[in-house]
């Protein structure tokens, strides 16, 4: 499907909240503040103390430590809801988000809702309420693998992802399992090569390591040099929303070819190595945004969405 084209002209800014006020919920918040389609009206977490909610309130937003129960006891329901917590934590909270008719956009490897990666689905929720971001391995590595697949007989692919342990937090060790699975899964659902493997390498190293993924792929008759023409078209749709995104090596030698990857983050909060973070709420953000845009088309239009 691909990106959408500019996005339409929104009547009014959608509303939203944030669950979840980690690092990945803190550089939510500073994307969205940037955001003249997104109105964000409550932040949510469950430590009063952390420092995702008060950065939020330092930008000047409503902030809670009642969690979920707070976005389920606002007056009116959010159009978006960001869920930015665990993968156990989302499956809780979708059936109780389900009733309201908003859109969530799940930013955990819960594999629950539709899986999106933009510049191969597009950025709509065609099927459902429930948006899933895969994982930062997967929104780096599916617009490759998929493209590979499309061009090449691949008939193994492997993503190993690299992230520094200072921007890979609680929610993210406890989803380590469903990392692998879900991203191994996204990767098979979108290329249809069924021997896949992920790996998540989580690095202790001083300085802090920026955020890489390799993609091995097995491809009979490999030239590097069509490889990499194929997946710097890819990475350049893919910096439409990630600008720190690139292709750092392509090889090939005999039929084992090897992408090299790395996101630098471009953040008002993140440190430039944390592109995980950054490629995934970028990606979130961006679902958001048109989802606004078609809100305000539907309600220029008068059709009910």
């Amino acid at each position: 499907m691909g990106l959408t084209n500019a996005p339409l002209e929104v009547v009014e800014p959608v509303t939203v909240a944030v669950i979840g006020t980690g690092a990945i919920g803190r550089d939510l918040v500073s994307k969205i503040d940037r955001s003249p389609s997104l109105d964000l009206r409550l932040v949510a977490g469950r430590n009063p103390e952390s420092a995702g909610l008060r950065y939020a309130e330092r930008l000047g937003y409503a902030t809670t430590a009642a969690g979920i129960g707070a976005v389920l006891a606002a007056p009116r329901p959010f159009d978006v809801v960001f869920d930015a917590t665990s993968a156990a934590s989302h499956r809780d909270h979708w059936p109780l988000l389900e009733p309201l008719g908003t859109l969530v956009i799940d930013l955990t490897p819960s594999k629950v809702g539709e899986m999106v990666a933009p510049t191969v689905t597009g950025v709509s929720a065609t099927t459902g309420r429930n948006v899933n971001l895969i994982s930062c391995g997967g929104q780096a590595s599916v617009p490759v693998v998929h493209a590979l697949a499309a061009r090449f007989p691949v008939s193994y692919v492997e993503v190993v992802s690299t992230v520094a342990s200072d921007v890979a937090g609680r929610a993210t060790r406890l989803n380590l399992d469903e990392y692998v699975a879900t991203t191994g899964h996204a990767v098979t659902a979108f290329s249809g090569v069924r021997d896949v493997k992920a790996i998540l390498n989580i690095s202790p190293a001083v300085p802090p390591a920026t955020f890489r993924t390799a993609v091995h792929a097995r491809i009979p008759g490999a030239d590097a040099a069509a490889v990499r023409a194929v997946v710097d078209a890819v990475a350049e749709e893919v910096r439409s929303f990630a600008p720190g995104y690139e292709v750092t090596a392509v090889t090939a030698v005999g039929d084992r070819v090897t992408i090299t990857l790395r996101v630098m983050a471009h953040s008002d909060v993140l440190p430039p190595y944390a592109g995980n973070l950054d490629i995934i709420n970028s990606a979130a953000v961006m679902v958001a945004e048109q989802h606004a845009a078609r809100l305000g088309s539907a309600s220029r239009s008068g059709v009910a969405q």
